[in-house]
């Protein structure tokens, strides 16, 4: 079988091509895929996602798979390649999805080429699971089960130096600060153009100070860091029953501190009444999660400071992203929750007073 080609649009992919990615991956041991058809689903605002049906002749392989592609849309394509997104995902799942312990889509294929800035994904097709829902929020039970899978995340990798030799993954150069440092506000005026009548006074109150100390907040990157998912949140969860939950879109995975992925899920998913009333219980069973799973010398007080100190990841999320992507009407509506529940946990926990 000769290398198999990378293909960036899902309506080129052919029977002859899957039966090739399926042999590879060892899901198709004899036989061929005869016949494919796909469907565009997701709302996915920097890269395409297919369902494709297959029927096989002499053999017996999976009745659906997924594939990711680049985006379709030029402002989005354009920001992937700032942000590097193809290529990280792509690496996370050759170099690392076998090293930690979340829960993941299998994956049959994953092609990436750097300088064109194109790769293809095609993994396991979770049907039936569901993402959740960023603009509607999550209750306890979800956040719950949401936050420990972080520690399977986590704890594997704690401490790891070796992450610190993957250029593609310990990317928080001093050259890349310098660069955020002068993007993010000016990113942040245009947020302000778009969402700032819509959110609260003191909300936009604090948002404007915690920019305005942008430099003070990212400085605190505390030993051990580990990897870090980046954009742990609903929209990139699938929940399949009351109890399992598999993380998908792995654009922002980097080298970080572990808090980091708590506080902005928490910060962005559970609505917030349910993150007041619940949240010391949530992250504390995180932090017994950790020990379990063999880390050390990271205790509760300081797993709880973290926790606070990173109150602002959503909200600085939601202003980068949404100025980098094209706009959509759920977009605008999501960015804005996120940018919301950000911000009022952070005033919750007095996050400015800790910078």
């Amino acid at each position: 079988m000769s290398a198999i080609p990378l293909l960036t649009d899902p309506a080129a992919v052919t029977a002859e091509w899957l039966t090739d990615v399926l042999r590879a991956s060892g899901a198709l041991s004899t036989g061929r895929v005869v016949t494919v058809d796909h469907e565009l689903f997701g709302a996915g605002m920097v890269g395409d996602n297919a369902r494709f049906h297959l029927t096989y002749e002499g053999g017996t392989g999976p009745a659906t798979i997924v594939g990711k592609f680049p985006t379709a849309d030029e402002v989005s394509r354009n920001a992937t390649t700032l942000t590097r997104t193809y290529e990280v995902e792509s690496r996370f799942y050759q170099d690392l999805q076998a090293r930690v312990d979340i829960t993941t889509p299998a994956t049959h294929l994953s092609l990436l080429d750097v300088e064109a800035n194109e790769f293809v994904l095609i993994m396991e097709d979770l049907a039936p699971a569901q993402p959740g829902d960023q603009i509607e929020g999550c209750g306890l039970e979800a956040a719950r089960v949401s936050v420990l899978e972080l520690a399977k995340l986590h704890a594997p990798l704690w401490g790891d130096s070796a992450l610190g030799e993957m250029v593609w993954l310990d990317r928080w150069t001093p050259d890349n600060e310098t660069f955020y440092l002068q993007l993010l506000p000016m990113l942040h005026g245009g947020f302000n153009e778009r969402y700032g009548t819509r959110l609260a006074p003191e909300l936009r109150a604090a948002g404007d100070a915690v920019v305005a100390r942008l430099s003070d907040y990212i400085s605190y990157r505390p030993d051990p860091l580990t990897v870090v998912h980046g954009d742990y949140r609903l929209d990139n969860l699938l929940f399949d029953g009351a109890s399992r939950v598999v993380a998908v879109d792995w654009q922002t995975v980097t080298r970080g501190p572990a808090l980091t992925d708590v506080s902005y899920f928490l910060g962005t998913s559970p609505t917030p009444d349910v993150r007041e009333v619940h949240e010391g219980a949530v992250v504390r069973e995180y932090h017994d999660a950790l020990v379990a799973r063999g880390v050390t010398g990271y205790d509760w007080d300081r797993c709880w400071h973290d926790y606070r100190r990173f109150a602002f990841a959503g909200y600085l999320m939601a202003v980068g992203a949404s100025m980098l992507v094209a706009p959509t009407d759920r977009g605008d509506l999501m960015f804005l929750a996120m940018a919301e529940r950000s911000c009022r946990m952070a005033l919750h926990h007095d996050t400015l007073s800790l910078l």
